[in-house]
């Protein structure tokens, strides 16, 4: 069993153009005489390593805590590719994986989800799609892909890191923080391969 992390180190992780960076707050430490190590921190829902809640887009739409473990947890297929993921780069995304991982898609390199591509996407009734990006979509323009894709159901998992993760099928966890109300969460996300 080999195990991947495809998470961005919190304190160090890309950030949204525009969205507030994380910030540490030491409240206790050991290297000035208190007896233990204590930290404090401040994020956005959507640094680093993130999952999208269909609220982040939809004004009526689930919040991250009413979104089930089910997208978040089970096989997935990394599939390799770079540049504007077209339809037709979906769909032969999509015939690569087999049986459950047909579901959870993770797409490695520098690629951004078209419109079309999104489109394939929903219709074929996906639970989740990560990413490499911080945005699913286009950096300059990301909410149309998020609203056919977030309206269908699909979970969006933002800034995987898979440099070291060959294309094939593996387990993934990718469970978000359990934040009652929000948009989206911070998650520790891990692919094993069995």
């Amino acid at each position: 069993m080999k195990i991947y992390d495809i998470s961005q180190e919190v304190f160090s992780c890309k950030v949204f153009p525009g969205d507030p960076a994380p910030e540490r707050d030491v409240l206790c430490s050991m290297e000035d005489g208190e007896f233990y190590n204590l930290t404090a921190f401040y994020m956005c829902a959507h640094n680093g390593t993130h999952v999208d809640a269909p609220f982040h887009f939809v004004r009526d739409g689930k919040t991250i805590d009413e979104v089930g473990l089910e997208p978040f947890v089970g096989s997935a297929y990394v599939a390799e590719h770079e540049g504007v993921v077209t339809a037709e780069d979906a769909k032969f995304m999509l015939q690569k994986a087999e049986g459950d991982a047909a579901k959870r898609l993770l797409i490695k390199g520098n690629a951004e989800v078209s419109l079309e591509a999104a489109e394939v996407f929903a219709k074929a009734g996906l639970l989740l799609i990560g990413n490499e990006s911080q945005t699913v979509g286009p950096e300059d323009a990301p909410m149309a892909v998020h609203l056919v894709l977030l309206k269908a159901g699909v979970a969006l998992l933002e800034g995987i890191r898979l440099e070291q993760v060959p294309e094939g099928t593996y387990l993934l966890n990718a469970a978000p923080l359990n934040l009652g109300g929000a948009d989206g969460a911070p998650c520790r996300a891990v692919l094993i391969k069995l």
